[in-house]
């Protein structure tokens, strides 16, 4: 968090209250995600937070290729860029 922003520890509370909502809403199956209402309700403070899951967009490291494995994964492109053309149906 930006220190300009922090002018104290009820805006620091209240942003991490913003990302842990907007995790929940992200998970990975959509019977997982709080509806409108909960969301509002844990946004006031008048709901409990739940912790959340992996979210659904993660991408992280591979569990795998952590454990001291020299194998190189292969990726489409050297950077790690990739280009999408969208087209029209």
């Amino acid at each position: 968090m930006d220190e300009i922003l922090d002018d104290g520890a009820d805006l620091s509370l209240e942003i991490l209250r913003c990302i842990h909502v907007g995790l929940l809403c992200v998970q990975q199956n959509p019977e997982n995600r709080p509806n409108m209402s909960s969301v509002v309700l844990m946004l006031n403070g008048e709901k409990l937070l739940p912790r959340p899951s992996q979210p659904g967009f993660y991408i992280g490291k591979d569990h795998i290729a952590d454990t001291g494995s020299s194998k190189q994964h292969d990726r489409c492109s050297i950077n790690e860029v990739s280009i999408s053309s969208l087209e029209a149906r």
